[in-house]
C-alpha cells in the first residue's frame, strides 16, 4: 500500500468512526453496532471507500484486541484470577469442550471428515471477546452475575486459543491427501497470511514438541520478566517525569509481546493478558492504563469497523442459504449449550439469558484458527471463505442481539446486577435502618455501632453483605424498596431511615414506598450530586439531604487551614459555619434552580454573605496562644446550634429505644 492510499484509508476509517459513533449513541444504540454497519457501508461491498487494504487494516486493528486483554490483565491480580478459577474451568472449560464437539458433530452429519470436522467445531466453538467486553462495559452490566460468567468463558477461550493452534498442524498430518495451501511459504502469520518470518519458517521443518515448547519457555519469560524486568525499567522511566517516554514504554511492552507470541504462531492477545496480571499489583498499574486506553479504544473502533468492511456479500449472494444456515445454526447451538450452562451455574433467567445471547456469536480469533487451518491443509479454501464470512456476520448481528435483550427481553425479566439470592428473612425492631452500606454507607454503619446503637442494616450486594457478617456487622440481604421487606426490617416502629444506595431511580422508589406506608419515618438520604439533592428537598420532601462529597471536602479544607497556621479550634469553627451556611443555601436554592437569574444572584448574594462573616469573625492566628487551643475549640462545638444543621431526633439511646 502506498503512503497515499495508506493516508486516504486512515482518514477514510477514523471518519467513518466519528460519524457512525455520534449517530447511532444520539439514536441509544451500541457504538459496536454504529462501528459494524460503518464498515459495511464503506467496505468494498457498499460504497467501495476501501477495497483490497482492508486486510492490511484488520492486522492493524487486532492491536486493539491485544491491547484490551493487555489492560483487562492488569485488572486482576493473581489472587483474583485464582479465585475466578471454578468458573474459568467450569463455565469456560465446559462451554468450549461442548460447543466444539457438538459443531464437530454437526460438521461430520453435514459430510465432512473427522479432522475437518474437529477444526471447524474448534473454530466456531470460540466466541468474541472484544465485541462482548466492549459492549456489557458500555451498558454497564460487566458486574452482574452474567457479565462475569461471560468474563470467565472469554477467559477460557482465549487460553484455549493455544492448545486449538497446535493441534492444527496435527491434524493436518493425518487428514488424508491434505493439499499444500501454503507450500514454499512456511506457516504464514498468525493470522493465516503470508510473510511468514524466519522463525516461522525454522518452526514449519521441526516436530510439533518443539513449538509447543517454546511458547511455554515464552510464556514463562513473559510472567519472570514482567515481576523482576519490567518493573524496575517502568520505575526507571517514571522517574524521567517525562509523559511521552512512559507511554513509548507501555506500547513497546505491549506491541513486544504481541510479536514475540506472534513470532510462535499463537495468540499475541494472551501473551499481552499475562502480562496485565503479572503487572496487576504494580504501582504503575493506573499509569498503564491511563496511557494505553485511548490507543485501544481507536484500534477496537478501526477494528470493528474492518470487520464490518470484510463481510463478504458478494459469496452471501451466491451462497444465500448456506450462510444463513450456518450463522443461524451456530447461534442457536452456541445458545442452547450456553443457557444450559447458566443454568448449571444457578444463573437466574434474566442473568441466564445475558450470558447466553451476548456469547452466542463467532469469534475473531475464528479467523486466525481458520487461516491456520487453511495454511496447515486441513480445510479447503471454499470452506474456509465461507465460514469466515459466516462469523463476521454473526459478529456484526450481535449488537442487535444485546438492543434486543436490552429492550424486550430486559423490560420482560428485569435485568439486575446480581445473582439469583433470595432476600434473606428479616424480623427486626432497630431505631435505625440503613439502605445500602458500600463505600459511603459503611462509615454511616460503623460510627452508629460504635455508639451502641442498633442498626438494621440491608444492601442489595451479596459481596458487601457478606464481608461485613464476617466483620461482625449483622447485615441483610434483599431489595429495600419492597414495602414487605421494610416491614420486616421494623419500619413500623423505627425513627430513622438512612438511605447510602448510588441509584438515584432505586433512592426515588424507596423514599415513594416510604412516603406511602411509612410517613412517621425519618428520612436521611446522600445526594449524589447537587441536582440531585435539590430533587430529594423539593421534590421528594426527605428530612435531610447530604451531597455525598461534602463531609470529605469540608474536612479536608478544614485540614488545609491548619497547615496554612489556622488554629485548631478556628479550622473546626470555619467548617461548622460553612456546613451551616451551605445547607440552609441549598434548602433555599432547590426552589430557585428553575430560573437561572434569581438562583445565580441568590448564590452571589450568600457568597458574599459568607465572606463577609468571616471577615467579621477573623482574628490573627499568629497572635493566638496554643495553650488554650483544646478548651476554646471545645467551648465552641459546645455552644454550635447544632439544630441548625440537622433536626433532633428524640429518644435514640438504645436501652430507651426497647
Amino acid at each position: 500500500m502506498s503512503n497515499e492510499s495508506l493516508f486516504i484509508a486512515v482518514f477514510v476509517y477514523l471518519l467513518a468512526a466519528v460519524i457512525s459513533v455520534t449517530i447511532f449513541k444520539k439514536l441509544g444504540l451500541s457504538a459496536v453496532l454504529g462501528y459494524l454497519v460503518a464498515g459495511i457501508l464503506i467496505g468494498p461491498f457498499g460504497l467501495g471507500f476501501v477495497g483490497s487494504e482492508g486486510a492490511d487494516v484488520m492486522h492493524f486493528a487486532e492491536f486493539g484486541v491485544v491491547m484490551m486483554l493487555f489492560l483487562i490483565g492488569l485488572e486482576l491480580q493473581p489472587t483474583l484470577l485464582w479465585k475466578l478459577r471454578g468458573p474459568i474451568l467450569g463455565l469456560g472449560g465446559g462451554q468450549v469442550v461442548i460447543t466444539t464437539l457438538v459443531i464437530a458433530g454437526i460438521a461430520m452429519a453435514c459430510g465432512l471428515i473427522w479432522q475437518m470436522s474437529l477444526a471447524v467445531g474448534m473454530s466456531l466453538a470460540l466466541s468474541s471477546t472484544a465485541i462482548v467486553m466492549q459492549t456489557l462495559q458500555e451498558k454497564g452490566l460487566s458486574d452482574s452475575s452474567g457479565g462475569r460468567g461471560a468474563f470467565s468463558v472469554l477467559l477460557f477461550q482465549d487460553m484455549a486459543v493455544i492448545p486449538m493452534l497446535a493441534i492444527m498442524p496435527v491434524l493436518a498430518t493425518i487428514v488424508p491427501n491434505a493439499p499444500d495451501y501454503n507450500s514454499g511459504h512456511g506457516h504464514g502469520d498468525e493470522h493465516g497470511h503470508g510473510g511468514a518470518n524466519a522463525i516461522q519458517e525454522w518452526l514449519s521443518h521441526q516436530p510439533g514438541w518443539i513449538n509447543t515448547l517454546l511458547v511455554l519457555i515464552a510464556v514463562v519469560a513473559i510472567i519472570l520478566a514482567g515481576r523482576y524486568l519490567l518493573r524496575p525499567v517502568l520505575r526507571a522511566v517514571a522517574r524521567t517525569r517525562v509523559r511521552e517516554a512512559f507511554v513509548a514504554l507501555a506500547l513497546v511492552i505491549v506491541i513486544g509481546i504481541a510479536l514475540l507470541m506472534s513470532s510462535l504462531g499463537v495468540s499475541a492477545a494472551l501473551g499481552t493478558f499475562l502480562a496485565g496480571v503479572v503487572l496487576a499489583d504494580s504501582e504503575y498499574r493506573h499509569e498503564l492504563e491511563a496511557d494505553i486506553e485511548p490507543f485501544k479504544g481507536l484500534l477496537l473502533g478501526v477494528f470493528f469497523i474492518a470487520v464490518g468492511a470484510s463481510i463478504d456479500f458478494s459469496l452471501i449472494a451466491e451462497k444465500p442459504l448456506t450462510v444463513t444456515c450456518i450463522v443461524a445454526g451456530l447461534m442457536i447451538v452456541k445458545a442452547v449449550i450456553l443457557f444450559g450452562l447458566g443454568t448449571g451455574a444457578r444463573l437466574i433467567i434474566d442473568q441466564r439469558v445475558l450470558f447466553t445471547l451476548s456469547l452466542s456469536q463467532g469469534s475473531e480469533f475464528a479467523f486466525v484458527l481458520l487461516g491456520f487451518a487453511l495454511t496447515a491443509g486441513v480445510l479447503d479454501p471454499e470452506i474456509v471463505q465461507v465460514l469466515i464470512a459466516s462469523v463476521a456476520l454473526t459478529m456484526a448481528l450481535t449488537p442487535l442481539v444485546m438492543v434486543f435483550e436490552e429492550r424486550v427481553l430486559r423490560v420482560r425479566f428485569g435485568t439486575k446486577a446480581e445473582g439469583d439470592r433470595e432476600p434473606d428473612d428479616l424480623a427486626e425492631e432497630a431505631p435505625v435502618i440503613l439502605a445500602g452500606v458500600g463505600r459511603f454507607g459503611n462509615f454511616v454503619a460503623r460510627m452508629l455501632i460504635s455508639q451502641k446503637i442498633p442498626v438494621t442494616v440491608i444492601d442489595s450486594d451479596p459481596d458487601h453483605v457478606e464481608f461485613l457478617r464476617k466483620l461482625g456487622i449483622k447485615t441483610f440481604y434483599g431489595d429495600i424498596s419492597r414495602h414487605d421487606l421494610l416491614e420486616s426490617a421494623g419500619a413500623e416502629k423505627a425513627k430513622v431511615l438512612i438511605i447510602a444506595i448510588d441509584n438515584e431511580e432505586e433512592i426515588e422508589k424507596l423514599i415513594e414506598t416510604v412516603h406511602k406506608h411509612f410517613p412517621s419515618l425519618k428520612i436521611l438520604v446522600r445526594g449524589l450530586s447537587r441536582q440531585h439533592q435539590y430533587d430529594l428537598l423539593e421534590k421528594h420532601e426527605v428530612t435531610r439531604a447530604i451531597h455525598q462529597h461534602a463531609g470529605s471536602a469540608t474536612r479536608l479544607a478544614e485540614e488545609a487551614l491548619c497547615i496554612l497556621g489556622y488554629r485548631a479550634h478556628r479550622a473546626k469553627r470555619v467548617a461548622l459555619t460553612f456546613t451551616e451556611h451551605d445547607e440552609a443555601a441549598t434548602n433555599a436554592m432547590a426552589s430557585l434552580r428553575s430560573e437561572e437569574s434569581h438562583y445565580i444572584q441568590y448564590m452571589r448574594t450568600r457568597m458574599d454573605e459568607l465572606e463577609n462573616q468571616f471577615a467579621a469573625d477573623k482574628v490573627d492566628p499568629v497572635e493566638m496562644d496554643h495553650g488554650w487551643d483544646s478548651d476554646q475549640l471545645r467551648d465552641d462545638t459546645e455552644d454550635h446550634d447544632y439544630s441548625k444543621i440537622a433536626p433532633k431526633i428524640e429518644n435514640t439511646d438504645p436501652k430507651e429505644s426497647n
